[in-house]
């Protein structure tokens, strides 16, 4: 199993690791551990490099594939057993840092007033959606929402995160925000990111330390997406 440096430490933009697997027909390798996190739950995989035997090749998808995370490579492909030093792309893992915390935000409001779960989602760098389950969603709500979410995140709340056993973390109430939980029957450790204040929430991927750091969203725009699931759409500037 790849060690996922990540999810202890979402600032780590450098890191050593070991090739343990090829795939050369996709020009892909698994490592036995990494900083980069692969495409799940909404947010983009990261991009970057890696060096070897003074060689370096581009980064440009990472992937779980049956429980192993696959590095897929433009340029020379090192061997098993090669040490390689990575590289992420930190300005753009960033700013999906901000987003995704944004979008937690998001969901922690609309939950916490509104009593409405999340349908759908995913992001990009500094933009996003979001889909709920609302009957009605007017201009005047949306404005509501985004005033209320920008109050939370100006209070600079701390975000941490710890992994709990699945039996405790299931006993947390309304721990799962989405419609439908997403969870694998098999997972005996759930990853929870928490708010400060505000949110409490399974998940995986990254997010920054503070509110503070996201800056301010902007809903640009919403549509009714069926008779109960209204989409929100958000840039952070």
């Amino acid at each position: 199993m790849t060690e996922l440096l990540y999810l202890a430490d979402s600032y780590l933009k450098e890191f050593t690791a070991k090739v343990i697997d090829v795939a050369v027909e996709e020009n892909a390798i698994e490592l036995d551990r990494t900083a980069f996190y692969p495409t799940g739950g909404g947010q983009p995989c990261d991009l970057g490099e890696i060096k070897f035997a003074g060689k370096r090749s581009n980064v440009i998808k990472v992937k779980k594939i049956e429980g192993k995370i696959r590095h897929f490579l433009e340029g020379d492909l090192p061997a098993a057993g090669t040490e390689i030093f990575g590289e992420i792309e930190w300005e753009r893992r960033y700013k999906l840092m901000r987003t995704h915390t944004a979008m937690h935000a998001i969901s922690a409001v609309v939950w916490r007033d509104y009593q409405a779960q999340v349908t759908g989602g995913n992001f990009a760098p500094l933009a996003g959606r979001l889909d709920f389950e609302f009957e009605k969603l007017s201009a005047d709500m949306t404005i509501e929402i985004e005033d209320k979410v920008n109050f939370e995140i100006k209070k600079g709340l701390e975000i941490t995160s710890e992994t709990l056993p699945r039996a405790q973390a299931e006993k947390i109430p309304d721990l799962i925000r989405t419609k439908i939980n997403l969870l694998p029957p098999g997972l005996t450790e759930i990853r929870v990111v928490k708010i400060k204040d505000l949110d409490l929430q399974a998940d995986g991927g990254t997010h920054v330390e503070n509110t503070s750091e996201i800056g301010t969203i902007k809903i640009v725009g919403y549509k009714s997406k069926g008779r109960i699931n209204k989409r929100i759409k958000i840039e952070i500037v």
